[in-house]
Order: C-alpha cells, then sequence, then structure tokens
C-alpha cells in the first residue's frame, strides 16, 4: 500500500512527464495492500465502528477493480488496435465490478461474478503474455523501454494467478501465500521499473524539447533589432512579448539615415514554432524591399509575392509606416493589420489603409498607401492584436477602446514609459490565472 502511496506521489511531483503508468501502478499496488490490510484481525480491531460495517462494501469492489486497473496499466503500455481491445476489456471489468458490489449490497454475496472476473483477468494476462513475448506484436502494440523486464514479471504472476483461478477451483492444491505475495511483488517491481523508464525516457525527451526551443529562442531573438535606430527628432520604443518561447510576431527597422526610417510590423497566424519559421521569412523577404523602404505599397506588395509561396495555408497580417523628417511626413500601409494609432494636437485617430492579408490571393495585392503630415508632439502606435485581444474574466476583451484609454491617460509619458504602462493595464486586465494569450509587439513613436 505505501509503495502505491508513493508512486501516486512520484506521478503528482513528476506530471509534466506526463506518464499515466506511476497513477495505475500506485492505485493497483494501493488496493492489493488495502485489501490485505481490510483482513488483518490487528486492523480490524483496532478501526472505528462505521469502518468495520463498510469494509466488506470495500473488499467486494477493491477484488474486481484490481482486474481493472491491471487492465489500464497495460492500456498505457499499447497502441493501435490493443489500446483499444485493453480499453474495451477494462470497461468489461469495471461492468462486472458494478454489477458485484450491486449483487452483494442485494443479496449479501460477494462471489457470484467471481468466475466471471477470474476468466477476464485469465484472457488478459494471456493476450498480454501473447504480445510481450512474441516480437512481432511487441513491436506493433506495445511503446516498451525494455520488453524483458515486463515479460518475466508477467509470465511468473500469470502462471500462479492463472494456477490458483483456474485449476484451484478443479480441487487442485491452491499455492502457499508467500508465493502468492512473491508473485505479486515480482510484477509490482516490473510494472514499477518500467514505469519509471518511461518517466526517465519523457524527462529526457521534455529536457531536449526545452533545449532546442531554447536554442529557436536565441535564433529567433537574433533575427530582432538588438535595439532601435537613432534617428533625428524621433524617440523610440519597442517591446515584444512572446507568448511562448518562439513566437510569430515579427518586427523590423529600416533606418535609411538619419532622418528617415520604415517600421514594419508583422503577426503570423498561429503560434510557436511554425509561427516562429515564418516569421524567419519575413526577415530574409525584408532584405529583397529595403531598396524600396520609402514606398510602403511596394514594400508590402514585395512581402506578399515572396512569402504566398512559401505560407502554404497560413496567413500574415502586417503594417509599415515610413517616416520623413526631413520633409515631414509619414506614409503608411497595411496588409489585414489592426489600426495605427496617430496622437496629433490632442486628439487620438485610428488610420485604416488596408489590403488583403499575406497569403490569400497573390494577384491582387493592392495596398493604399495613407499620407500625413507630421510635426513635433506627434505620436504613432503599431502593433499587433496580441495587445488587444486579451480577455478578462467575464470574456470581455481589452479591446482598442482599453488601448486608447491607456494612450489618452499617458499622453506626457515617454514610448518606453507609455509602453510600459499598455503592458500593466493587459496584465491587470487578465485574471491573474490566466496565461499570456497570444504574441505581444507594440511599437511607440514620438516626434519631437
Amino acid at each position: 500500500m505505501f509503495i502505491g502511496l508513493a508512486a501516486c506521489a512520484i506521478a503528482v511531483l513528476r506530471r509534466r512527464s506526463g506518464v499515466r503508468l506511476l497513477v495505475w501502478l500506485g492505485v493497483f499496488s494501493a488496493i492489493y495492500g488495502a485489501t490485505h490490510l481490510s483482513h488483518s484481525p490487528a486492523v480490524i480491531a483496532v478501526s472505528p465502528h462505521w469502518l468495520q460495517i463498510s469494509a466488506p462494501y470495500a473488499n467486494t469492489a477493491m477484488t474486481y477493480l484490481m482486474v481493472v486497473v491491471g487492465t489500464l496499466y497495460f492500456s498505457e503500455l499499447s497502441v493501435g488496435k490493443l489500446r483499444f481491445f485493453t480499453r474495451l476489456l477494462a470497461f468489461v471489468g469495471l461492468a462486472i465490478a458494478v454489477a458485484a458490489v450491486g449483487l452483494f449490497i442485494l443479496t449479501g454475496s460477494n462471489n457470484r461474478l467471481i468466475p466471471y472476473n477470474n476468466l477476464l483477468a485469465a484472457c488478459v494476462l494471456l493476450a498480454w503474455m501473447i504480445v510481450v513475448a512474441v516480437p512481432k506484436f511487441s513491436n506493433k502494440y506495445l511503446i516498451l523501454p525494455i520488453r524483458g523486464v515486463l515479460a518475466i514479471g508477467t509470465l511468473l504472476f500469470a502462471i500462479e494467478a492463472l494456477y490458483n483461478n483456474l485449476l484451484w477451483p478443479l480441487g487442485v492444491k491452491h499455492t502457499p501465500v508467500i508465493l502468492d505475495h512473491l508473485a505479486f511483488a515480482i510484477l509490482l517491481s516490473s510494472f514499477g521499473y518500467v514505469a519509471l523508464q518511461m518517466v526517465f525516457a519523457n524527462e529526457r525527451r521534455l529536457l531536449d524539447i526545452e533545449k532546442e526551443l531554447a536554442i529557436a529562442r536565441e535564433i529567433q531573438t537574433s533575427i530582432l533589432p538588438s535595439c532601435v535606430p537613432k534617428i533625428d527628432n524621433l524617440c523610440i520604443s519597442a517591446d515584444y512579448r512572446p507568448m511562448t518561447a518562439v513566437a510569430g510576431d515579427f518586427y523590423e527597422f529600416i533606418p535609411v539615415d538619419q532622418k528617415r526610417v520604415g517600421f514594419l510590423v508583422a503577426d503570423v497566424s498561429g503560434h510557436g514554432v511554425p509561427a516562429a519559421l515564418i516569421a524567419s521569412m519575413i526577415k530574409i523577404a525584408m532584405q529583397s524591399v529595403e531598396p524600396c523602404a520609402l514606398d510602403p505599397q511596394a514594400v508590402l506588395r514585395g512581402l506578399n509575392h515572396v512569402l504566398s509561396r512559401q505560407l502554404r495555408g497560413q496567413f500574415v497580417s502586417a503594417a509599415y509606416l515610413w517616416v520623413d523628417i526631413e520633409n515631414c511626413q509619414a506614409l503608411y500601409s497595411a496588409a489585414g493589420h489592426p489600426p495605427l494609432l496617430r496622437w496629433r494636437q490632442g486628439k487620438l485617430e485610428r488610420i485604416e489603409s488596408n489590403g488583403l492579408l499575406f497569403g490569400v490571393i497573390t494577384e491582387r495585392d493592392d495596398y493604399p498607401v495613407c499620407t500625413m503630415p507630421i510635426s513635433p508632439g506627434d505620436r504613432f502606435l503599431l502593433y499587433t492584436d496580441g495587445v488587444t485581444e486579451p480577455e478578462n474574466a467575464n470574456g470581455d476583451s481589452f479591446g482598442d477602446s482599453g488601448l486608447e484609454q491607456v494612450v489618452r491617460a499617458n499622453q506626457g509619458r515617454s514610448p518606453a514609459e507609455l509602453s510600459n504602462e499598455v503592458l500593466s493595464a493587459i496584465r491587470h486586465w487578465q485574471p491573474a490565472s490566466i496565461t499570456q494569450q497570444d504574441d505581444i509587439t507594440l511599437i511607440v513613436i514620438d516626434v519631437v
């Protein structure tokens, strides 16, 4: 019983490994231990009265559930048709257990369905012995780090169990109790060994994945700007918060000289590694459009032309802002992206000048351009939908209104301070129990 509780505790502590074998191992051994404890005169003598009354019902349930739990353990090691078959047997065993408890409550007899339970146990053991012993079957239907250990444990226990449950009722002498315990101990040891091997294998796999993600994160970070460009009369802040180790958001600066610069923000549909790979493609595609940085429509057309052949069912939204300090103007165009926010002369405007997302239709790549005058005091915000889509406990989105409210309330703050206020407002909007649901990119540009 203590082994069972220990196995369950390990399963809880190492739950990230995703191995339910330890759970079924723990329940299996705990039921076996509890059954023997309930038959101990010493335990019965010190048990409360209510426990003594309920013990027969619990014993009946545990006797029949042993087969169910053992079958579920085997199911975790199975794949394909064998997993379906073992789960079907577990369901049959559960039905027998429920019926047996019901009959015990109604008639007081707890052994009417024992023959059926024993027959089910024999079927499970025989099927498992065949699959484990025959390499052709085990290679096809099992996920086992080491087959021999489980094969030996199952074989020895099966011989003892089949002998006592099938031959003993026919008059053959029952094996000594010590052999029963020894056979179960061998089976339990093989179960535990296999479960721990599976846990260690999963841990190694997870560590390898974490290392690969860390490398991917370093690579992705390396393709993002290491710092904001120094442009005359501009104060720039950029914040990038991926949802996971790698993200589908991307941003880039294209400084042409000290008075002209382009800003690109892009958001790949989806999350994780696939989106991050496409974000990396955007970095490469940007090299081909840098010569036309002063023309937002040409930039977006070029990106769409390069990326559409690679997206394969995924889409990318993007926004491009060109700021020309020397000529006091800004040009803006977007591809299915959230609007640009402009703070000018005490008013906040949404600038929408959208064409289709990248990857929708390559032939129709018309991206209208909005031309705006700029002067000191103007502020621009480029961002991805991770800023506006977070939801509170009621399911309400932070939305454009939430973002605009923060911008209005912090008009005197620097770009970096405004970014921090926006991110803080998003964190407070979401319940503390909810993790970040999307990648977040926010660029704030002040004309000074």
